[in-house]
């Protein structure tokens, strides 16, 4: 039996080609989307919020504002966004930090979507790929006209590769979208719970 080259497979398989586009995709994806997460996350919430409620209280509105605008981060646009609009009730404010809030979800959602259809369709090609390596396996064997382990054994290769590839590509796609939704809930949770303590800090009717 030859020795199978597993780069020709490669080169020969459409939907190899593809499992790999969908690998590419996904990793250049998970590495976006955590270089964007390390820059989300407020590390120190509770001394930010403290600072912000030392400079409302000695009346610096303003300069707690210049302050957070330095800032990159989910939490910090939000105080930013409520000290821009603290003229509002206190009902009114509430309701437009929630809709800012929403704002940021949809920014830390962003192209998740394409980790978790990754991680659903993924298996399928690879199926697909296993059908057509087992369709040539028959086809080459139909032309040679003789039985034998030789004969079927590229198509049959290509069908085993394609299957484990598509699950090389799903399982860890899967994990890391599973990974950063839980982010977004932690992120939201956060938010939430500070816009809260905000309203309640700045005073509002």
């Amino acid at each position: 039996m030859e020795n199978i080259n597993y780069l020709n497979i490669l080169k020969e398989s459409f939907t190899l080609i593809i499992l790999l586009f969908c690998s590419l995709l996904s990793f250049t994806v998970a590495f976006e989307r955590w270089w964007f997460f390390r820059k989300a996350r407020h590390k120190k919430v509770d001394e930010l919020l403290a600072h912000i409620s030392g400079m409302l209280k000695d009346g610096n509105v303003n300069k707690a504002a210049d302050y957070t605008a330095r800032m990159d981060s989910p939490v910090s646009r939000l105080v930013n966004y409520a000290l821009r609009h603290r003229e509002m009730s206190k009902g009114d404010l509430e309701e437009l930090l929630a809709t800012r809030r929403q704002e940021e979800k949809l920014n830390l959602e962003r192209f998740l979507g394409v980790l978790g259809t990754m991680g659903n369709i993924a298996p399928f090609i690879g199926l697909f790929g296993t059908v057509v390596g087992i369709i040539k396996a028959f086809r080459d064997l139909a032309l040679s006209g003789v039985g034998g382990p030789t004969v079927v054994a590229r198509g049959i290769a290509e069908a085993l590769v394609a299957t484990a590839a598509g699950l090389a590509v799903a399982i860890p796609a899967v994990i890391i979208y599973n990974y950063f939704t839980r982010r977004v809930k932690v992120i939201m949770s956060e938010l939430e719970i500070f816009s809260s303590r905000l309203v309640i800090m700045m005073g509002n009717k």
